[in-house]
């Protein structure tokens, strides 16, 4: 007997390990909706606090709000933008009604304006101490300073129980909501009834709104300030001739209000508005624009659709301009039935009609930038229709500008986007000067407005352009070194790897090779310097960097800045310190992905927070006072614990062509190198730098959720694709066939059970790649281009630009008209060798896919139905490119893995793929799927 007991004791230590792993369960649909992440965080400017949203994909969520050097915290179920007061001694943070109270509201079809609305809750973080205020649409604090708080709540509206009246004309009533202002500080706060706009200075010092009463039963609106110093409140602009009181704008200083005013109703079809300004210290109101005033061009007046925008300095006041609207052309004297509906394509319109269509709001609502000089006293008219972009810089104020002008180049936008020509605008006198011609590449003026840079993407140059000697300088033309994109494989012109920024009065430009940061003198007297001494090219870290706070204009090289580094050799990433004149120093290098837009800094403190994770590893937030320190602020990987989750590493092949090529491997948790998998591939263009990249459980929006899939005990392979020669298909078929034939050698794919699955771009590459090869056993494609000669000259609907662009210069690759490379447009469409097919298809076109027309997957289904190929085509109603409806994504999410289930793992045929669903059935289906 006890021989037994010991042999069972030592059985069960055998098999504890492999019990346990197996107790862990697969990832579920049932997972998506709760799966937590971290959102919108925020510093206070102390760094003593932090805020942050930790929020389901789907479901109520919650702000916390810590000070981790005091182990102090709080939190706010469904609280959501929040915002710390300048001097960190409060929090304002509004409340979300719970999702299930609006989703009971909607299904009981209650009216807009009866739905459950947010609250607002103001904290005192020394004490937790909480107010609570109602049915609040929203709120501003002074972001510089003080303590007053202004929030907009909606009234309710009080039901009549007097017996109703004899029908009479009724009285107008005024319109808006309840503004409050309040000091957080203590118990002053008042409330006004009736208020459209409101608007706070930076130093919170002064508050704006306009409101509307009844005066006997006229209605009068009116603009009012109140001053915190003094508790005043003051009428600044009161009429019973004005409709329209709108655009409410304070300088940083709360010393100057701007607003505009219209005597026309706001329902006309017209409306006539005049820009009035108010200095506080001389208690007096001047009319800036109208229609009327000199320097505007004539029939010009300012814009509604347009806020004016007071330069930080307060010497400047910008605002939009646009010529006076005219009544629409509509013939108002016959029925609509009896009016003809054309558009009439001409072939010199510089922009196609369907552009036009697109653009219909941008067009009705077009302004152009003028400035009011408060030292000159003179409104200057910035922009224009023929230069009608112009790059206003409201901290500094410049006496030149950047603008730039497409209007030439509109036409040849259907074929070669980007072209533009620059202009140099003196804003002091509204003078402007073509400074470039026809340039293709990212362009910026400096700060302080010394110069203007731009990357040629024709010379792979950095320029310049002096304006004190109005010069074009070439930057890095003696340098034998790519600012280009040295991965670049279309046949358009190579982007620059992009501008790091400027330093201290434009004395020198900042740019990146593929690895390094480069000072460039823009006056072109100086050689550039590697600032960050080769290291990056020499290690192989793709090196970038960081602007840890909003409002920063300059880069110090003196100080100790921070950078991102990718390392291109194992994709680790981290965080590096660095001083011009020196190599960076490494903080922290490890196999996680530091996302570089979540490193933030305190305003006034050397705090910081960051978000790192990895495959494995949720991203989770991190507090630094110490960088050999950071403190972790959340836990979310407990969200994978008892999760089959599984790894991923990095593989390499050499393709058939010869070139080495970089992908990544997705294993199930405990793979058995002995066993072979089903293997899923996915691609879209190079993914291998996304090595560490944590990607949650999500139901699909169009591609395979790789962490579903591993945890189902698929392999998920993903390769990178290198193009060239105008043959976007054979390129994709050499390196993914490659790939995929190499892992089959390594032993454990399962070479009878791959399936492939690509949305787009990698849809089109699916459908290319079954008329070619019977080495997959099962497909899913979305969004296929089938047939690119009538692709070719088609519209991207949700754009309403021509698609040649994307064949000729783009990520189709062909480089070539239609009509001078025709084969090439053939031997890369699917559609001519559908009767290649032996794969069974799975595809999704949606009927309003603005980016691939529908007809392209209906060709290809069409014609595989006919060959009489297994294919099946799922359409979802009213939907884009890629799902953007909840129920549809998970949907999809359900059929896609029964579709790849049945054919790579032996699962039941599901009743939708043999039996059908017709229109009747639609309309009733209780989303049964077997």
């Amino acid at each position: 007997m006890r021989l037994i007991f010991i042999t069972f004791c030592i059985l069960l230590i055998g098999i504890s390990p492999a019990y346990s792993q197996n107790a862990k369960r697969a990832l579920t649909a049932d997972d998506y909706d709760p799966w937590k992440s971290v959102q919108k965080t925020i510093l206070s400017n102390d760094g003593q606090w932090v805020a942050y949203e930790i929020n389901p994909q789907q479901g109520d969520g919650e702000l916390i709000v810590e000070a981790p050097t005091r182990s102090r915290r709080l939190s706010f179920a469904r609280g959501y933008d929040a915002s710390f007061s300048a001097d960190a001694t409060y929090l304002v943070v509004k409340i979300k009604p719970t999702r299930e109270s609006v989703r009971v509201a909607k299904k009981n079809k209650v009216k807009p304006d009866k739905m459950p609305k947010d609250s607002l809750v103001v904290v005192r973080l020394s004490d937790g101490e909480k107010r609570t205020f109602a049915n609040v649409v929203s709120f501003q604090i002074g972001e510089d300073s003080g303590n007053w708080l202004a929030f907009m709540s909606k009234k309710e509206e009080k039901k009549e129980t007097t017996p109703k009246a004899p029908k009479e004309k009724k009285s107008k009533k005024p319109k808006g909501d309840q503004l409050t202002v309040l000091n957080m500080a203590g118990n002053e706060a008042f409330s006004i009834e009736n208020v459209s706009d409101y608007a706070i200075s930076a130093q919170g010092n002064r508050i704006l709104w306009t409101r509307e009463w009844l005066r006997d039963t006229a209605l009068v609106r009116g603009v009012y300030a109140y001053t915190v110093r003094s508790k005043e409140t003051e009428a600044l602009d009161t009429s019973a001739v004005v409709e329209v009181y709108t655009n409410l704008a304070l300088d940083k200083k709360g010393e100057q209000a701007a607003w505009m005013s219209s005597p026309d109703s706001a329902k006309a079809e017209v409306k006539h508005f005049s820009l009035y300004l108010r200095n506080f210290s001389r208690k007096n109101n001047q009319l800036i624009a109208d229609s009327a005033t000199q320097g505007l061009p004539k029939y010009y007046a300012p814009s509604e659709y347009r806020k004016p925008r007071f330069s930080d300095n307060g010497e400047r006041l910008y605002f939009g301009t646009a010529p006076v609207a005219v009544l629409s052309l509509k013939d108002t004297t016959r029925l609509d039935d009896e009016l003809s509906r054309v558009d009439v394509w001409t072939w010199n319109d510089a922009r196609l009609q369907p552009v036009q269509d697109k653009q219909r709001k941008e067009m009705l609502e077009k302004n152009y930038w003028a400035v009011y000089d408060l030292n000159s006293k003179k409104v200057i008219p910035l922009g224009s229709e023929a230069i009608d972009r112009v790059d206003v810089n409201f901290k500094i104020n410049n006496p030149y500008l950047l603008a730039k002008s497409d209007e030439s180049y509109q036409k040849m936008s259907s074929w070669a986007p980007g072209h533009s020509d620059l202009y140099l605008i003196n804003a002091l006198t509204g003078q402007n000067a073509l400074i470039a011609e026809d340039v293709l590449g990212q362009s910026e003026m400096s700060p302080t407005g010394k110069y203007v840079v731009w990357f040629d993407e024709r010379d792979t140059l950095w320029k310049s352009y002096d304006r004190k000697t109005a010069t074009v300088k070439n930057l890095t033309k003696a340098l034998n070194v790519a600012f280009y994109d040295e991965e670049h494989d279309t046949p358009d012109t190579p982007n620059s790897y992009g501008l790091a920024g400027w330093t201290t009065d434009d004395r020198y430009l900042l740019v990146y090779d593929r690895y390094d940061l480069w000072r460039l003198d823009p006056a072109g007297q100086e050689k550039p310097v590697n600032i960050t001494q080769g290291y990056g090219r020499r290690e192989k870290v793709q090196l970038r960097y960081l602007k840890v706070l909003e409002d920063q204009d300059f880069i110090d090289l003196s100080a100790a800045n921070l950078l991102h580094g990718m390392w291109e050799k194992d994709k680790e990433t981290g965080l590096l310190h660095w001083k011009s004149g020196s190599e960076p120093t490494v903080i922290i290098k490890e196999a996680y992905n530091y996302l570089p837009n979540s490193v933030t800094k305190a305003k006034k403190a050397e705090v910081y927070v960051f978000q790192k994770g990895n495959y494995t590893h949720p991203y989770e937030l991190y507090y630094v006072k110490d960088w050999k320190q950071p403190q972790k602020l959340t836990n979310l990987a407990t969200q994978t614990e008892g999760v089959q989750w599984g790894t991923s590493e990095l593989v390499s092949w050499v393709s058939s062509q010869g070139v080495t090529l970089e992908g990544l491997l997705f294993k199930p948790e405990n793979f058995d190198p002995n066993k072979k998998y089903p293997m899923l591939v996915y691609y879209y263009e190079r993914n291998a730098n996304s090595l560490h990249a944590f990607r949650p459980p999500a139901p699909s929006r169009s591609t395979i959720n790789i962490p579903y899939c591993v945890s189902n005990g698929y392999l998920v392979f993903v390769p990178d694709i290198v193009y060239g020669g105008g043959t976007p298909g054979k390129n994709a078929y050499d390196c993914i066939v490659s790939g995929v034939l190499d892992l089959v050698d390594r032993g454990f794919v399962d070479r009878n059970n791959i399936g492939i699955q690509g949305q787009s771009w990698g849809g089109y590459q699916t459908a290319y790649l079954i008329t070619q090869t019977n080495l997959f056993k099962a497909a899913m494609a979305g969004a296929i281009v089938a047939n690119m000669t009538s692709a070719y000259g088609g519209i991207r609907w949700g754009t309403g630009l021509s698609r040649m662009f994307q064949y000729e210069k783009t990520q189709s690759r062909i480089g070539g008209t239609l009509w001078e490379k025709p084969l090439y447009y053939i031997e890369n469409s699917p559609l001519f060798y559908a009767d290649r097919v032996e794969t069974p298809l799975l595809m999704m076109h949606n009927d309003a896919d603005g980016s691939v027309p529908w007809y392209q997957g209906i060709e290809f289904f069409t014609a595989l139905r006919r060959l009489n190929k297994p294919v099946w085509m799922l359409v979802y109603n009213d939907e884009d490119h890629n799902l953007t409806k909840r129920p549809n994504m998970k949907d999809l999410s359900i059929r896609m893995y029964q579709f790849f289930d049945h054919y790579l793992k032996n699962s039941p045929m599901p009743s939708w793929m043999s039996e059908g669903r017709t229109v009747l059935e639609k309309q009733r289906w209780d989303m049964k799927y077997d």
